[in-house]
């Protein structure tokens, strides 16, 4: 797993985890990464500072916000609510055969389009460890919310 500091195309600043480098890659190529906050795709790698510390006092000294992230409930559900309108509208959703599909479009069995579903943790630890650029959403479908 691979931590990257990313900046979108309107300036938005935030952090998110990958199964590689070229898991960023292969996201980042197939239009598959969005903002946080504005859901933009143009999301490109932010300059990132790595964290040295040479003394247990440097250790402990709080560091600089480095992501720009929503700050209350309301902001937090308006960028998640954006994330799903960009998703479904840009994605077709597969349900349970998510993890089928994905894997058939990675291996050039299916033809390549964004999709989104569901797959349980076995599933999607196998796409991982297959190399399968794929990514949690943090949110259910809709026909799942009560």
């Amino acid at each position: 797993m691979i931590k990257y500091t990313l900046k979108c195309a309107e300036g938005h600043d935030f952090e998110s985890w990958f199964a590689s480098a070229s898991a960023f890659d292969s996201l980042q190529a197939s239009g598959h990464l969005a903002c946080v906050a504005c859901g933009s795709s143009r999301v490109e790698k932010a300059i990132m500072t790595p964290r040295v510390s040479t003394s247990k006092a440097a250790a402990v000294a709080p560091s600089a916000p480095v992501a720009q992230t929503p700050s209350t409930d309301a902001e937090v559900e308006a960028a998640l609510s954006k994330m799903r309108s960009e998703v479904e509208k840009n994605a077709t959703y597969v349900g349970k055969d998510f993890a089928k599909n994905a894997r058939d479009i990675h291996l050039g069995d299916a033809p390549d389009r964004p999709i989104w579903g569901e797959a349980n943790a076995k599933e999607a630890k196998a796409l991982i460890e297959d190399g399968v650029p794929v990514a949690p959403l943090p949110f259910i479908p809709t026909r799942k919310v009560n």
